[in-house]
């Protein structure tokens, strides 16, 4: 019998995740990935302009039925992610601690942050309707409700230093409220966003709700700001310098721009802005009737 030393390593092939697949990017390219001593960790998809328009399409495919599935069933769905989230916490800690250069413990407790809030944005998905929506006082015989409805797709540039809570914090409001997105994954960390892409093709989320690009920042993202398909832009992982240029970009059809905000500790209490920055508010009237002095006719 063999000594099992004598066996040859089995390297890890990451992919990116479209349309509810793992394609290679179409150019056929590939980057090198170090963890923060320099160390070679991995070859990642460097990811070019056809690859962002296919998750575009892949998106918007997807869209309808993630934005029609009632917000109950997003919230069922989002948790079975974070259970399969807990059963993969050990790989997640190692490639957390190679891609942040933090110890073991450090990286297990980002981990578990992550999958806490990846939790909590499940909790939220019949909730926030009732937090920016509800009944307007208005003079007449007429029910005036406002409801939130998602904007459409979302391109998302992940943060660039957290390359999990980050990424996590940026993903879950989009998808929570019915949008579909389009990830691009930290350009020197992706290897955790690569690897949560195959927890959510194992999941109940549709394929295409969610898509995960790698490779540069800077050559992707211009791509999804300019495209006419795309509603909304996060842009959490962009310099200042890029985020004026894509903001710039995406004005062309008026697209909803979320401009990057300083994060100093991602671990915080989130608040419930970036549900809200990809909503749009429905507003019906609907008559009552004639209204005496016993109130509605109804």
């Amino acid at each position: 019998m063999s000594d099992r030393n004598d066996r040859l390593s089995v390297f890890k092939t990451y992919k990116l995740y479209v349309g509810g697949k793992f394609p290679r990017s179409e150019s056929g390219r590939v980057y090198e990935v170090t963890d923060a001593k320099g160390n070679w960790l991995a070859n990642a998809p460097q990811s070019s302009r056809k690859d962002a328009r296919d998750a575009v399409v892949a998106a918007r495919k997807a869209f309808g039925g993630w934005a029609g599935a009632t917000a109950y069933n997003r919230g069922q769905v989002l948790y079975r992610v974070a259970e399969m989230l807990e059963g993969r916490r050990d790989q997640f800690v190692r490639e957390v601690a190679d891609a942040e250069g933090l110890g073991k413990s450090k990286a297990a407790v980002v981990v578990d942050a992550t999958i806490d809030r990846w939790v909590w944005y499940a909790g939220w998905t019949d909730k926030i309707a009732q937090v920016v929506g509800g009944g307007n006082p208005v003079a007449g015989p007429y029910f005036n409700l406002s409801s939130p409805e998602p904007t459409g797709v979302v391109g998302v540039l992940a943060p660039q230093e957290s390359s999990f809570l980050g990424l996590v914090s940026v993903i879950a409001p989009v998808i929570a409220t019915g949008n579909s997105a389009v990830v691009v994954a930290s350009e020197r960390a992706p290897l955790p966003a690569l690897s949560l892409a195959e927890v959510l093709a194992t999941s109940d989320v549709p394929g295409g709700v969610v898509n995960v690009l790698s490779g540069r920042t800077k050559e992707i993202a211009p791509t999804l700001a300019s495209h006419q398909d795309v509603n909304a832009i996060d842009l959490a992982g962009a310099d200042e310098t890029l985020a004026k240029e894509l903001e710039i970009a995406a004005a062309d059809n008026l697209k909803r721009v979320l401009r990057p905000q300083p994060v100093d500790d991602w671990t915080a209490t989130p608040g419930t802005d970036r549900m809200t920055a990809f909503l749009e508010t429905k507003t019906v009237w609907h008559p009552t009737g004639s209204l005496g002095a016993s109130g509605s006719a109804y």
